[in-house]
């Protein structure tokens, strides 16, 4: 049986309703969604606070009553930009079309070969990544940014706190 296949990529620190809504969005056009979890190997981080693991359960926990069939598949950096896109294929089950906005990433998939498409930006000024970093390190709303159970893992694993613990330096 044939399964109509989308590759879409984030570093998702945290996973927030921007990618919810794209990611349904692309849910409707295909059977399966490969969600490419980059930079998989960075965490601790001011802009990469959460581990690939706690980033599988956001998104995981997230999709559940989404009706989303997806693999959600940690991806570490490879500082090759030439051999990128085949290593993607390696580490992935296949797929037919991406889906991106991030200009280097069209690039290579188009130099590749592959059917690239440009979904729409969702709410893009609020629903970043960096902004929710920024509000948890000021103790502003985030909540609202993210879905329910992105809330619930990173209170799980002490997230704010730790973000904070990392933006600070041996000055402080």
């Amino acid at each position: 049986m044939y399964m109509r296949r989308a590759f879409y990529i984030g570093r998702f620190q945290p996973f927030h309703l921007g990618h919810y809504s794209i990611i349904n969005d692309i849910a409707r056009d295909v059977d399966e969604v490969v969600i490419g979890i980059g930079s998989a190997q960075k965490s601790h981080e001011l802009k990469n606070p959460f581990t690939a693991g706690e980033r599988v359960m956001m998104i995981r926990h997230s999709l559940e009553d989404a009706n989303v069939k997806h693999y959600a598949i940690p991806l570490e950096d490879l500082q090759r930009n030439a051999v990128w896109v085949s290593h993607i294929i390696s580490m992935t089950p296949p797929f037919d079309v991406v889906y991106s906005n991030n200009p280097l990433v069209v690039r290579l998939f188009k130099e590749a070969g592959i059917n690239v498409r440009q979904p729409p930006m969702y709410k893009r000024e609020g629903y970043s990544g960096s902004e929710i970093r920024r509000r948890m390190l000021n103790d502003e709303d985030w909540r609202s940014l993210v879905p329910e159970a992105v809330a619930d893992v990173i209170d799980e694993i002490d997230g704010v706190n730790r973000l904070k613990s990392v933006s600070k330096s041996d000055a402080d």
